[in-house]
This record gives C-alpha cells, structure tokens and sequence, in this order.
C-alpha cells in the first residue's frame, strides 16, 4: 500500500456532486445501461484503464434499453465518484445521437469516436480516461451514467461552446427535460 493511498483513505467525493443528482438532470430512472464487459458493480478489466497503469484505455462497450418517445439527444457521463478530492473526477462526457443503440468498445476515444458520438471535454481532457486511482485508495467506483434528453444541447453553454466547456460548467447548463435515465458501475482498486 502506498504512503498517499493510505494518507488519503478515507477522503472520497462521494455521490453528492455526481451528475447523476443535478437538479436539472432529475428523471425517471427507466433506462438500463448494460455492458458485456462488466456487470453492475464488477471490476473493470486492465484494458478499460490508463495507459499509466499500463491499461489500454479503451471505453468499454454499452448498451441501453428502448428510449423513451421523443428523444432528441442522449448524454453519457463517466465519473470517479471515490477519488480523493470534493467532486468526482468526470472521465468522459459524450452526446450521442438518439439513432445510436449501442457503443462498440472503444467509440468514446477523443480522435476516433464512434458514429454519432461527441465527445466533449471532461476534467482530464478529452474523451474516455481509464481508471488509474491512486495506488493503496481502495476500490473507486466509475459511474457511467447515460440521460435521454428531449431536446439537443445548445451550442453554447453561456459564452463558451460546448466543446471547450469544463465539464462542471457545462452539465448544470444542459436544460433539456430528461425522459429517462440509467447508470452501470464499474470498480477498480490498486
């Protein structure tokens, strides 16, 4: 167990800041988000982690149920809701058109995404970013939480696109009314 991991075992973000708790992304939870890679609450291979853990960093592959009737948009979220700091880490944020009914493994990669994928920044740059948790932290959980929205995301979030806009600034400005919703965990330790 590393010196760090053990300093900083029981500091965690937590739930409370998750994406998935926004007051503006609150929706029936009727969408299941499945992978053959994992199931809910199992570990994450070494290939879906970072390359500086000598992962591949490849985003695994999802699945969800039938949207519900009017979807415009769908907008997928990966945190680290247990690292060391007051918010989880944001691993990735992508839009993806509602046409889409699954992800191949490795469609969320920031110069290759799959069809009908944006990838947005996240607070580690762009595109998917394995685990890599701190060595001797325990297990963190990575929640990959995907909204159906009613309408698409504007292109701007106040004066920055949605590109270019950190993540933190961007999710509570996203106003369309969320149809249904889904989430899959995925644990990691080192």
């Amino acid at each position: 167990m590393s010196l760090l991991g053990r300093l900083l075992k029981n500091r965690r973000a937590g739930e409370t800041h998750m994406a998935w708790n926004l007051p503006n992304l609150q929706g029936p939870d009727q969408l299941t988000l499945t992978s053959q890679e994992f199931g809910d609450g199992d570990t994450l291979s070494l290939k879906h982690c970072a390359k500086q853990i000598r992962g591949d960093d490849l985003s695994p592959g999802l699945t969800w149920s039938a949207l519900p009737s009017g979807t415009a948009q769908l907008l997928l979220v990966v945190e680290d809701i247990d690292v060391p700091m007051s918010k989880p880490a944001v691993h990735c944020v992508a839009l993806i058109d509602p046409a889409t009914v699954h992800l191949e493994p490795g469609a969320l990669a920031a110069r290759q995404p799959g069809p009908g994928v944006r990838i947005l920044r996240s607070t580690i740059g762009r595109g998917y970013h394995g685990p890599a948790p701190v060595k001797g932290h325990g297990p963190h959980r990575y929640v990959f939480e995907l909204f159906a929205l009613a309408a698409p995301v504007a292109d701007t979030s106040g004066t920055t696109p949605v590109d270019r806009a950190r993540p933190r600034a961007f999710l509570p400005t996203v106003t369309a009314p969320v149809l249904g919703r889904g989430r899959l965990t995925g644990v990691y330790e080192r």
